[in-house]
């Protein structure tokens, strides 16, 4: 764990320099902290004294922040023990003892600042204050109840790691760092929120991840002034490139080993203590397409998903508004059958195309809010009877055509394709832009709504890294993860992201080789390959 130079502007140390000083008076150093405290019921105040040595003290804590066996076993009972040990300790020999030898928490730290020690307390610490010292132990004891790992529930995968991330961050870092074991990973912490002061971590690779933008990374978080930060998405939203725009500059994950991967590749991720979801920066649009699942599996079945995920993002934005653009304004590029189809569904309807388009859009729109918002057990259930009942009922109502069901259907499942819920939420936001384009000019709307789109995607940047990348700029080298290339071709990383000293992550010659078979004359240097 590292605390680098850029962290100290908003942690506790900081404001040991400029904020009230403990002093030698024990009293005066409780009292202030009970008053800042409000004398609130979950404080705990446990008082310590040696008649021998005459050290008079307190124990504190906030009740529903620690673990109770922790403080039992590993602060109160040693400090009980050496009681009456040596009469001639002084209140600093007591201190030392306390720091080096009695207490058996994992780590203590002595602080000098009242400020500093009410911050350890709301932070689930044990502080320790002495009569006679101008300073206290803060001694790590945070505990209290958190939900276990469980499985992710937004990005699921058949072959790969079953485990996601937790409200916790010391929970979420562990599973980071259980799964890279090199010194060259680095965790910076800042305090982000006046009233919450949310623990937030920044971590990257050393030596793999550009230095420039880890630097405006770091200057973009400092400047966060607000009262709360309880998810990462405030955070995003602070940190993010462009405000307006509907498609994410940062990936958000609830998975482990795509943080790890990601910070493998040269970007950085941010952990917020109280979320679930941790944040990948700087990400390129061709990111919201892949899933950890790709890099589990064999590169060909990889590629094959990854194409049919960018099929579904055209399906999911276009589909309705090419079947209003069509059925509006240009029926002769429909096969006369299926126009014959078409017009006798429609017959008794009694709206034009986009009306019903709209009807059908928003009525599966307010079914999957309502899914989401219903309890689980009966939300599933809730929302495909409401679809097939309202659908179904609606045709027959002659409310809407049975075709556009079919084309609205077709549509919802393409968005749950995408990865990303980020990405699959901006593409429905922008289908309903591009059905009134198709109502209003048919398919030239919808060319020129697609020419918008792409010079909007093209102006965007993620912490200085061009959206397009690597199709514009052009970066070759960067295609073999577009389509998911055999891993042992895949020798270096990303170009627009990775540091130049430490771009190769693998060697060369690794692809499959022929057994050597005497007298077949086979390839010397088989695995010559890039």
């Amino acid at each position: 764990m590292n605390k680098g130079p850029k962290d100290t502007k908003a942690t506790p140390a900081d404001a040991s320099k400029t904020k009230q000083p403990i002093t030698a008076q024990f009293s005066a150093n409780l009292k202030w902290l009970k008053d800042n405290l409000g004398a609130s019921s979950d404080i705990v105040v446990r008082s310590i004294s040696d008649r021998a040595s005459g050290m008079e003290g307190a124990i504190i804590y906030v009740d529903h922040l620690v673990d109770q066996q922790t403080v039992n076993q590993m602060i109160v009972h040693p400090i009980l023990a050496e009681i009456g040990s040596d009469s001639n300790l002084s209140p600093l020999d007591w201190l030392e003892l306390l720091k080096n030898k009695a207490l058996s928490v994992g780590r203590i730290e002595e602080v000098q600042s009242l400020d500093v020690a009410l911050a350890q307390l709301l932070d689930g610490n044990t502080v320790i204050l002495l009569q006679g010292c101008a300073s206290a132990l803060s001694a790590s004891s945070s505990g209290g109840e958190k939900r276990g790992v469980e499985e992710p529930s937004t990005q699921t995968v058949v072959r790969g790691p079953k485990e996601s991330f937790t409200e916790s961050i010391d929970t979420n870092l562990s599973l980071i760092r259980r799964r890279i074991k090199s010194p060259l990973l680095r965790i910076e912490f800042l305090q982000i929120g006046k009233q919450t002061m949310t623990r937030v971590a920044v971590l990257h690779m050393k030596g793999i991840a550009k230095e420039s933008i880890l630097e405006e990374a770091l200057t973009r978080l400092e400047r966060i002034d607000t009262d709360s930060i309880l998810d990462s998405g405030y955070i995003e939203e602070y940190i993010q490139d462009a405000t307006f725009t509907p498609f994410p500059t940062m990936l958000s994950t609830e998975r482990p080993d795509a943080v790890v991967g990601s910070l493998l590749e040269g970007q950085f991720a941010v952990v917020v203590d109280g979320s679930p979801f941790a944040l990948i920066a700087p990400v390129t649009f061709g990111q919201f397409f892949q899933s950890s699942e790709d890099y589990y599996q064999r590169y060909d079945v990889a590629t094959f998903l990854r194409i049919i995920r960018n099929i579904a993002f055209f399906v999911s934005l276009l589909f309705p508004s090419l079947f209003i653009a069509i059925t509006t304004f240009h029926q002769e590029m429909l096969p006369p059958p299926l126009l014959i189809s078409l017009t006798a569904q429609r017959e008794g309807v009694p709206f034009p195309a986009i009306i019903e388009a709209l009807l059908m859009e928003i009525t599966f729109e307010v079914l999957r809010e309502a899914g989401v918002r219903m309890p689980r057990a009966i939300g599933p259930a809730i929302s495909i009877v409401g679809a097939l009942v309202l659908g179904q009922a609606a045709v027959q109502a002659g409310i809407v055509s049975a075709a556009l069901v079919i084309v609205v259907s077709f549509t919802a499942l393409a968005n749950f394709v995408i990865p990303s819920i980020n990405m699959s939420n901006a593409i429905r936001l922008l289908r309903f832009v591009m059905m009134l384009l198709a109502a209003m000019f048919g398919l030239f709307g919808i060319l020129c709504g697609l020419m918008t789109l792409l010079i909007h995607l093209a102006s965007l940047r993620s912490f200085g890294i061009a959206y397009l990348t690597p199709f514009s700029p052009f970066i070759w080298s960067n295609w073999k993860d577009i389509l998911r290339a055999p891993r042992w071709t895949m020798r270096t990383r990303p170009i627009s992201m990775s540091s130049g000293s430490n771009r190769t992550r693998q060697g060369r010659g690794q692809g499959p080789q022929t057994p050597h078979r005497p007298g077949r004359g086979n390839d010397p240097n088989p695995g010559s390959n890039e």
